[in-house]
């Protein structure tokens, strides 16, 4: 499924005329992370000079961070909520970012606790789980952010890399589990694997992780 991705143009900021709004989070669940999506872009506009540029790396995976934790509310990872929280973020962005959205970022860290910075995280000790995860939020980012290969080559390319190495590990430990690599069991494990993965922290901070633990150089 193709999911939509996150430009510098749509996530421009929209300054209101006068007399901007107060707001509130939506208590509909998809609403809610798109308009902290919509928040976590304005703040990393607000810090930039040209908003025609490609947001830095870890910034975009913050702005995904919400979809990911929409879609991961349950024990495994919804893309297709994940890809309704980033359709919606375009229908909301205006009203947003035309009121006074600055009063939304403490409700948004409350409401998500799980985006707030952390140094480190620890992946799962199981290392299937933690295989399994780090391949496939890899795989969702790069799915994601794509469309801007140019921008973030290094980084997806470090992904890459990893999946290559991962991708044998894998497979051995799906089979000393009896689990069929294209079965609707691997299918869930994957699921649940990525959701775990999503509640650790940022992404970007998750996927350092990874990368240190097996990455081409670890």
């Amino acid at each position: 499924m193709r999911i939509a991705i996150i430009t510098p143009a749509l996530l421009g900021l929209v300054l209101a005329g006068c007399g901007p709004k107060e707001l509130a989070l939506p208590a509909d669940p998809v609403d809610r992370a798109a308009t902290c999506g919509v928040v976590a872009a304005a703040v990393a506009r607000a810090g930039t000079t040209n908003i025609a540029a490609p947001l830095p790396f870890e910034q975009q995976g913050r702005i995904m961070h919400y979809a990911m934790l929409a879609a991961s509310e349950g024990k495994a990872f919804d893309t297709s909520r994940a890809a309704a929280v980033v359709d919606r973020m375009p229908q909301l962005e205006g009203a947003i970012t035309g009121g006074k959205w600055q009063g939304l970022k403490g409700a948004c860290a409350e409401a998500f606790p799980a985006t707030q910075g952390v140094d480190a995280v620890t992946l799962p000790a199981d290392p299937l789980q933690a295989q399994t995860g780090c391949y496939a939020m890899s795989m969702f980012l790069t799915k994601a952010l794509g469309a801007q290969n140019a921008a973030y080559s290094g980084e997806l390319g470090a992904y890459g890399g990893m999946n290559r190495g991962l991708d044998p590990k894998i497979g051995a430990g799906l089979v000393a589990r009896g689990i069929k690599s294209d079965s609707d069991a691997a299918s869930t494990l994957r699921a649940e694997a990525l959701a775990r993965m999503v509640k650790l922290g940022p992404p970007m901070t998750v996927m350092n992780a990874c990368l240190e633990k097996f990455g081409p150089k670890a």
